[in-house]
Formats: C-alpha cells, structure tokens, sequence
C-alpha cells in the first residue's frame, strides 16, 4: 500500500467523520443523532484498517491490531445501534415524537432547562383530507321485492320474451 493510496482512505474515513460530526451537533431527530454517530464510528473505523494495512504490508509493524480494534468497534456499533432502537421505540411511543427538545422531562432533577432555538410546530387545525362517497347502492327497506323479479335479457326481441321456451 503506497502513501497515495493511504491519503485516499484517510481522506475518506476524515469525510464520513466529519460529516457525522456535523448531523450529530446541527440535528434534533433522533435517529438522524444515532446515523450520524455510526458514521463517526465508521469514519475511525476505515483509519484502523487503513494504518494497520500500511503498516503491515511496508514491514513497519505486521500485525493485525486495527482489524482487531475495528472488530471492536463493529460490536460497540451493534449494541449502540440496540439500544438506540429500544429507546427510540419508547421514547417516541411516550412523547410521539422523535425531537430531542420534547424530552426534557428525562433530565436529572435540579438540573436547568436547556433552551434550544424553537422546532417546527406542528399546526393547530387538522389538515381537511379529501373524503371519498359511498360506493355502491344505498340500503333500501323494501328491495326484497325487486330482487325476486325474474332476470331479463335486454337483447331478447318482444317474442322471445313472450315464449321463453321456444
């Protein structure tokens, strides 16, 4: 692996890190704070490997230490990432809502209320959906009687309807 090619994945794995840096401090919702946490953790991820192999392969160090601590980190995501799915689940089943700023009430107590700039509101009157009309016959009381009538056949000629045996 040669340093241009060590260069391309740092500056990879630097992207994904900063880029889940930005969600993380900019974002109320929760599960846009819990992606842009796994992107962090991807981002150190891809500079383990990346090191290690450089390392390994130019007779630095040859070892296995960043696949190993990349391992690590795949667990540590996989737990953060079941844990994160449960308290979204009960949280959002509490509040009905995945903003963060909706959750103070979790604080521990004594602790000040955190002023957040305002979130979007959800608007006072609900929205009037289009309705469709009822389909088919309105229920009659007496319709027994036109359905007992025999069928006819519209393309009968008035004898045939005389003499249907015929």
């Amino acid at each position: 692996m040669t340093e241009t090619l060590l260069t391309h994945y740092l500056i990879v794995a630097a992207i994904l890190f900063s880029l889940g840096m930005v969600g993380f401090l900019t974002r109320r919702n929760m599960i846009v704070l819990f992606i842009s946490a796994e992107m962090m953790l991807q981002g150190v991820a891809i500079n383990l490997v990346a090191f290690n192999q450089y390392y390994r392969l130019n007779g630095i160090h040859p070892s296995f230490d960043g696949q190993i601590f990349t391992l690590m980190i795949l667990t540590v995501a996989a737990a953060e990432a079941a844990i994160a799915l449960a308290l979204v689940v009960v949280l959002f089943g509490r509040s009905g809502s995945l903003d963060i700023s909706l959750w103070h009430h979790l604080r521990d107590p004594g602790q000040p209320a955190v002023e957040l700039t305002p979130s979007i509101s959800e608007p006072d009157h609900q929205p009037n959906w289009p309705t469709l009309p009822v389909a088919g016959l309105a229920p009659e009381e007496n319709r027994s009687a036109e359905l007992l009538k025999p069928i006819t056949d519209p393309l009968l000629s008035p004898e045939d309807k005389e003499n249907p045996d015929a």
